[in-house]
């Protein structure tokens, strides 16, 4: 386990997700953080800079240009050690699970071994203070780097979690993480856990706009929603071959399947 510390932070803090391969949308959250003020070091990603979209190798260039911090996500651990699947936590033999192989596939081919290395190399977790609070950013959890933890999730859940984080650094008053692709905010206990949502794919919601979140300079949380041009990351996937769904989850807003979604967080029967 590889513990970065930032520090203190001041003013306003930039929290985002999988940035999934889709360039445009990381281009975009780019150009959001430079107009709102938000300098490198305020922007903290939790993970899974590269997965469903095609531009992997542009995406991945981006990210490290645009500096900020990286915790790894399941994504930068599989790809990194040249495993043969994302390790998603996807169940065995669900859609979700044999959807991945396209793209996961396509990001082995086309990633240079200088994005390889650096996904090698980012940390597990990233702690900083902020407002008076103490922070850890973490990908799903971290006693399973690909867990699952929704909106609907049990407390127990979220606690066990909770208790790993303390077990390795102490006590912590606000947890943020990403993975599951869904923003959102739950108070366990006396902790708020703040998932950042991802910025590279649609929340399941209808709409073509990602998620993202942010801390002002008091410490108030808020879930944004980033609008972008989504026709050039389609485009690109089609041409690459990556059509198996995602592609046209961008623009519906809907993804391919709901096998990882719990029932209550479906939008079908």
């Amino acid at each position: 386990m590889v513990i970065k510390d930032l520090g203190e932070l001041h003013g306003e803090v930039l929290l985002y997700g999988g940035p999934y391969s889709n360039l445009a949308a990381m281009q975009e959250l780019v150009a959001v953080a430079k107009a709102r003020g938000i300098p490198p070091e305020n922007r903290i990603c939790t993970g899974d800079v590269v997965a469903y979209a095609a531009e992997a190798e542009a995406t991945w260039a981006l990210v490290a240009q645009a500096g900020g911090a990286v915790v790894a996500g399941n994504c930068e651990k599989q790809l990194a050690a040249r495993a043969e699947g994302c390790g998603c936590g996807f169940e065995e033999g669900t859609a979700c699970d044999l959807l991945s192989k396209a793209w996961y596939d396509h990001a082995q081919k086309t990633l240079s071994e200088e994005a390889l290395a650096w996904m090698a190399d980012v940390p597990d977790l990233i702690l900083f203070q902020h407002g008076g609070l103490r922070y850890a950013v973490i990908h799903g959890g971290v006693t399973d780097i690909a867990r699952f933890l929704w909106p609907s999730s049990p407390d127990d859940e979220f606690q066990q979690e909770i208790d790993g984080v303390t077990a390795l650094i102490g006590h912590v008053d606000r947890i943020a993480a990403g993975h599951c692709g869904i923003a959102f905010q739950r108070q366990i206990g006396s902790l708020l856990w703040i998932n950042a949502g991802v910025i590279g794919l649609p929340p399941h919601d209808g709409r073509s706009a990602t998620r993202y979140a942010t801390l002002d300079a008091q410490g108030r949380v808020m879930l944004e929603r980033l609008s972008y041009d989504t026709a050039p990351t389609v485009a690109a996937m089609e041409a690459a071959g990556l059509v198996q769904g995602y592609h046209a989850s961008l623009q519906s807003g809907i993804w391919p399947s709901e096998d990882v979604l719990p029932l209550e967080l479906r939008r079908t029967g």
